[in-house]
């Protein structure tokens, strides 16, 4: 159960950043609501988990999942370029998502 809590924690974390993104800096409200209600929905979840998982394993697949999340918003909604340096670094990132978990009991 606590790793799909963390596995949507990820999500809200993607969520939130795409949305402050759209804020603009906070100058757009309905955005940087949904930022504020997303980045506490996400923070929860993360704490949920940590309830079980080991701090080191949750915190690195939380900010994993929102790191490539967040990469793949910027190159397939934003239209960021997906360079052959940046691919590399999104598979370094998953690489060690998966050691990551693949180490934890």
């Amino acid at each position: 159960m606590a790793w799909i809590v963390l596995i949507f924690a990820g999500i809200f974390e993607i969520v939130w950043a795409y949305s402050m993104k759209l804020s603009e800096g906070f100058s757009r409200i309905g955005p940087s609501i949904i930022t504020l209600i997303f980045m506490i929905l996400s923070f929860a979840l993360l704490a949920y988990a940590m309830r079980t998982l080991p701090l080191g394993t949750a915190y690195t697949i939380w900010t994993g999942i929102g790191a490539i999340g967040s990469f793949l918003v910027g190159i397939f909604i934003l239209g960021e370029p997906a360079t052959a340096m940046r691919m590399l670094a999104a598979i370094l990132i998953i690489a060690g998502l998966v050691l990551m978990k693949l180490s934890s009991s």
